[in-house]
Order: C-alpha cells, then sequence, then structure tokens
C-alpha cells in the first residue's frame, strides 16, 4: 500500500505543518524515545505528519511504528480514540486488526508445516466437503439457480496461502454477491462455518483472489495442532513473544482501551460507530477478528525480521521465514480487488501498474516502491485501515493503526505513504 508522490502543494502543507508543530511542540501524542533509534530532526518529521493528518481530521487517531533490525526506531500515537469524546489515542491502545490475523494464521501453518503435520504442495486433509470436494461456479442459468461442477483439480496449502485455491469474498467479487443470495448462505459476519463454505470462482491455481482462503487455513491448523485457533495461538506465538494484548476476546481492561471505528462520509467527515458487540462465533477465524496493539503487533514482524526469532523465543525457522517471502504466485498478478460494497471497501490497487504477487500468507512488491520499501517487501493490512510492512533487503518493518472504513481509504492510504517515506528518510541520517 502506498500513496502517490506528494505535489508541490501538498509538500509545503507538510512543511508548514512541521514548521508549527516544532514551534508549539507535539500535543497530544503519546511517545516513548528511551530506545528508539530515530534522529531528533526526523523524529520530528515523522511526529507532524502523523499530528497534521490528526488536526485536519483526515484520521481521528493514529498509532504507527517501525524497528529496524537493531531494535525500536519511531513509535508514536496522535489523535483520539473516538472523535468528539476521546480519550487521547495511546501506545497501547487496542484495534479491531481484521485481515492482519491472516499473517498470524500464516505463520501457525507453517509451524506444522516445520513439523510434518501439513504439506505445502500435497492436497490439504478432507477436514470439509468445500476443501475435499469443491465446486467451481460456472455462472447461472436463466432462472438465477448458481450452475457448480466439480473442481479438476485439488486444493493445495500453497493455493490457500496465496489466494489462488479459487475462493473468494462477497465484498470484492459480484457473482459471489449473486451467489449468496441465490443459495442463501450466511454471511461471514454470522460466525458460522457454512459462511465459508463458498464455492471456487475458478480453478485451483489458475489465478489469484482475495477471499476466505486463510479461514480454511486456520481450520487446517486446528485439524492438524488439536487445538482451537485462540489456544493455538496463545501457547505458540503470543505467549512466547509477549504478545499480552492480542486475542480473539478481549478483557474489560482492553476493551476500555480500544478505538472506535469511524467510518467516512460523503462529505469526507468521520462518523464514529459503535463499538461492536461480543458474540461467541462457531469458530476462530484465521482471516480476520483477532484484536491487538501496535507494540504487540510490531513484535510478531520484528520475528519475522530476525528470522522467526524475537526476545529469546523462536517461532519459526529462518528458512521457513524466507521461504514465505518468496513469490509463490509466479507470473500471476495479484492485489487488484474490485469492490461491491463502498460502505466497506474502496476498489484496491495499492502500486498501480507495479508487478505485484503474493508470497505465503502477504502481498510481495517485485519492484522497489515510491516511498522507500525495496523489491522483495511483503505487506498487508485490514479491513479498518491498519497496515504493515517487512522490508528485509533494509532489515525495516513498520505498522501504522487507524480504525476507518471504508478499507483502502484514500486519506489513511496517504497517511501511511508519508509515513514509510519519513522512516526511511530517517535510516538515512541514523
Amino acid at each position: 500500500m502506498t500513496a502517490s508522490s506528494p505535489s508541490r502543494r501538498d509538500l509545503l502543507k507538510g512543511a508548514a505543518a512541521i514548521t508549527a508543530a516544532t514551534a508549539v511542540g507535539i500535543g497530544g501524542a503519546t511517545t516513548r524515545r528511551a530506545h528508539a533509534q530515530t534522529p531528533s530532526a526526523s523524529r520530528a518529521r515523522i511526529d507532524a505528519a502523523l499530528k497534521h493528518a490528526v488536526d485536519t481530521r483526515e484520521v481521528p487517531g493514529v498509532v504507527a511504528m517501525a524497528a529496524t533490525d537493531k531494535g525500536l526506531f519511531y513509535e508514536g500515537a496522535f489523535g483520539v480514540r473516538e472523535l468528539a469524546k476521546g480519550p487521547d489515542m495511546t501506545l497501547d491502545s487496542v484495534f479491531r486488526i481484521a485481515s492482519m490475523t491472516k499473517a498470524i494464521t500464516s505463520v501457525a501453518a507453517m509451524q506444522l508445516v516445520e513439523q510434518g503435520k501439513l504439506k505445502l504442495e500435497e492436497p490439504v486433509p478432507n477436514i470439509d466437503p468445500a476443501l475435499g470436494s469443491p465446486q467451481v461456479l460456472e455462472g447461472f442459468d436463466a432462472a438465477g439457480t448458481p450452475k457448480l461442477r466439480p473442481a479438476k483439480r485439488p486444493i493445495t496449502l500453497r493455493h490457500l496461502l496465496t489466494h489462488t485455491a479459487g475462493f473468494s469474498y462477497e465484498i470484492w467479487d459480484a457473482n459471489m454477491v449473486r451467489y449468496v443470495k441465490a443459495s442463501g448462505m450466511p454471511s461471514t459476519a454470522t460466525g458460522k462455518v457454512a459462511s465459508i463454505r463458498m464455492p471456487l470462482v475458478f480453478e485451483p491455481g489458475d489465478k489469484w483472489e482475495y477471499g476466505v482462503n486463510i479461514d480454511w487455513v486456520g481450520r487446517l491448523v486446528e485439524s492438524a495442532s488439536g487445538q482451537t485457533l485462540d489456544a493455538y495461538f496463545r501457547d505458540k506465538i503470543f505467549a512466547p513473544l509477549g504478545m499480552k494484548d492480542s486475542g480473539y476476546v478481549t478483557s474489560d481492561e482492553q476493551r476500555a482501551r480500544q478505538a472506535r471505528v469511524h467510518q467516512r462520509q460523503a462529505d469526507g467527515t468521520l462518523a464514529p460507530q459503535p463499538l461492536e458487540t461480543p458474540f461467541t462465533p462457531e469458530f476462530w477465524s484465521g482471516g480476520g477478528p483477532l484484536y491487538s496493539t501496535g507494540r504487540d503487533y510490531l513484535t510478531f514482524l520484528q520475528a519475522l525480521l530476525h528470522g522467526g526469532s524475537h526476545n529469546g523465543s523462536r517461532i519459526l525457522k529462518p528458512e521457513t521465514v524466507a521461504l514465505m517471502g518468496k513469490n509463490h504466485t509466479g507470473d500471476i498478478p495479484a492485489g487488484i480487488m474490485k469492490t461491491t460494497t463502498p460502505a466497506r471497501s474502496n476498489d484496491v490497487d495499492f502500486f498501480p501498474g507495479a508487478p505485484i504477487r503474493w508470497g505465503l500468507g502477504y502481498m510481495l512488491n517485485m519492484e522497489p516502491g515510491p516511498n522507500g520499501r525495496s523489491a522483495g517487501t511483503v505487506s498487508w493490512g485490514g479491513i479498518f485501515n491498519t497496515y504493515y510492512w517487512l522490508d528485509g533487503a533494509k532489515r525495516v518493518t513498520g505498522l501504522i493503526m487507524t480504525q476507518i472504513l471504508p478499507f483502502a481509504d484514500t486519506r489513511a492510504v496517504k497517511l501511511y505513504g508519508q509515513f514509510e517515506r519519513s522512516v526511511y528518510e530517517s535510516l538515512k541520517a541514523v
């Protein structure tokens, strides 16, 4: 994800914001500098860009963090958790990280690949007809009835991890919207297993389309490990890395730190939404519903940056981490999504014209990005406009968290690009 190159007007506005912030001090921000490597001038530049976005209400609040292989590089929190009410955004604010869950589920699956309990290339275990006997949606007859046929080849774990299995999401596939209406299947928001028992929209391995693939990976993790996904994450990833604020269910204390989702209105303003009502789903989804904090997720990213080990705990072998970051879709393009539900997502194309592929769990830049990232950088985000990138070549990783709908919000993505650019510019000064 990135923003387009700034215009001269943008640069002048940014410079003015930096000057103003430097003159009056950065108010309303929470930062921890003791171990950060960021030079003071560079830190002020990053602070000012984030604060300017908050002051102009482009975002209600934001947490942004970055680390290198030497440790914490930057962290800051600006704005509020809920417009008009507060309280201030803080470094321990809790976010709904949505599809940033997918990288964690992918790591869990690769742990089981290391143990020989799952195989990348073989047909996945037949834990459900949707996986063991997949059907392909060919279209609809004159009466609107879906036309299905058996898939010609089996689904593999590699297909699922790379979103090439043929599964889709309603939000980015008009045919699946039509299928769900015709079949009466429940929506994914219900938390029912039936909601991911979709037909495929193409043959496994033929194309790339973002979908419920990682939900099925989560089901495979449960089957292969003998643990529910929440327990597996806790025991094999969160506890070893010290990610104490990550999980599917929040405590009362964590809920009190949770940032509200804000909906972007037609006039560009932001309207805070009520906190979601907790409920117990039929299964823990590997594709989306985790809660976390910026600090927790940065810890996870640092483990990947360090080849699978952080704070004395190893969650993956270095060669497994390296494998996850390779191109696993070949010449199949990835990353472009056309929305069917504008209130939930804009059209998605974070690097227009650039070749984008997919690794085992995340998007892969084949060329250097416009804001500093190297070719080979992996990244992704969550529907509420939380984003991360991991640049193994330059040994830096970063994230930015807001809580805004729709996904790929123009102003949030622009801020993400500004933050990334500022981090790389600051690294030059170290």
